[in-house]
């Protein structure tokens, strides 16, 4: 591989890396929502079964579908998250390796 079809796919990686961590941060996002909801869900349903809040129909299909919600949403960004991890670690690596093959020079050196 010339060196300057090395550079366009470091350049490729590079978006590539930022990409994947745009979707780690998004995932973060919403597994943490996630589990607010959950939280919120599971709180109503105690509250209503210890009797500090009267039953309510509406309120517990709410909480209930809160907490299925929150639990499905939870594990599908996670299992997201793992596998875009996963694949910043893949391009990491391949980026590091193109450049280890490319023959950098410092910035202080004559070029002649």
């Amino acid at each position: 591989m010339d060196e300057d079809d090395a550079r366009e796919e470091i350049a490729q990686l590079e978006a590539r890396i930022e990409e994947l961590a745009d979707v780690i941060e998004s995932c973060r996002k919403v597994i943490l929502a996630s589990k607010a909801a959950i939280a919120a869900g599971v709180l109503l349903i105690l509250a209503v079964a210890i009797g500090l809040i009267r039953f309510d129909p509406l309120s517990m299909i709410g909480a209930l579908a809160a907490v299925l919600g929150g639990i499905v949403l939870f594990g599908s960004n996670t299992s997201t998250s793992q596998q875009a991890r996963a694949a910043l670690r893949a391009a990491e690596a391949r980026r590091a390796e193109l450049i280890d093959a490319i023959d950098l020079r410092p910035v202080g050196d004559d070029i002649r």
